[in-house]
């Protein structure tokens, strides 16, 4: 299965942190996926600091595309907030819409992903 590693833990990776083992067996066993979001959250920083040689890496990783579904993007944030779950940003509902349409598990740091899976069907790797 496809592991949509979320902008949270590629930075975890960077800076190596407590993660990096789990991140690079994913790399290693060739299942990490990235999209375009998570892409443009990653992406300027890296230019700002010169940082080509990790960006062309990051370019080869398998992307998935981007197809939103603005009406159940629209369904699910209005689940969280039924569900008393406020904040989560549009970045995150689509990246949770995108892992949910690819059959992707979402690794994540980020701990609203875990009440966002249960509305939104999808699989996520907590460490």
């Amino acid at each position: 299965m496809a592991v949509l590693a979320d902008t949270s833990v590629w930075i975890d990776y960077f800076r190596g942190g407590e993660n990096s083992g789990l991140m690079d067996q994913l790399i290693d066993e060739n299942i990490i996926v990235t999209n375009d979001i998570i892409l443009a959250e990653l992406l300027p920083y890296l230019m700002l600091k010169k940082q080509n040689k990790v960006i062309s890496l990051l370019k080869e990783i398998s992307k998935i595309e981007l197809k939103p579904d603005w009406n159940e993007i629209i369904e699910i944030q209005h689940k969280c907030l039924q569900k008393g779950i406020n904040g989560i940003g549009i970045p995150d509902l689509m990246i949770a819409q995108n892992a949910k349409k690819n059959g992707a598990q979402i690794y994540t740091l980020d701990k609203h992903f875990g009440p966002l899976s249960e509305i939104a069907g999808f699989d996520i790797i907590k460490n």
